[in-house]
């Protein structure tokens, strides 16, 4: 779809920078492709009380680099 845009300059060069593009079309492109994918997300306050998430998990263990799994074969 081909269309025109007033575009604030300053936002457009360093979001070119940011994300190393070459184009204006291209930056803008993978503006709506983010905020698309972004809002398609789920909302982890949503997810609350949603039974996701084992009861008995531990994620101080998980930060620490030891596996659920391996959890439970120690205990």
């Amino acid at each position: 779809m081909r269309t025109n845009l007033v575009l604030n300059d300053q936002l457009v060069t360093e979001a070119m920078q940011l994300t190393q593009v070459k184009t204006k079309r291209e930056v803008v492109d993978l503006a709506l492709r983010e905020l698309v994918a972004s809002r398609k997300r789920p909302d982890l306050r949503d997810l609350f009380g949603s039974d996701l998430i084992a009861p008995d998990y531990d994620y101080k263990q998980a930060r620490a680099g030891r596996s659920f799994a391996e959890q439970a074969v120690e205990d």
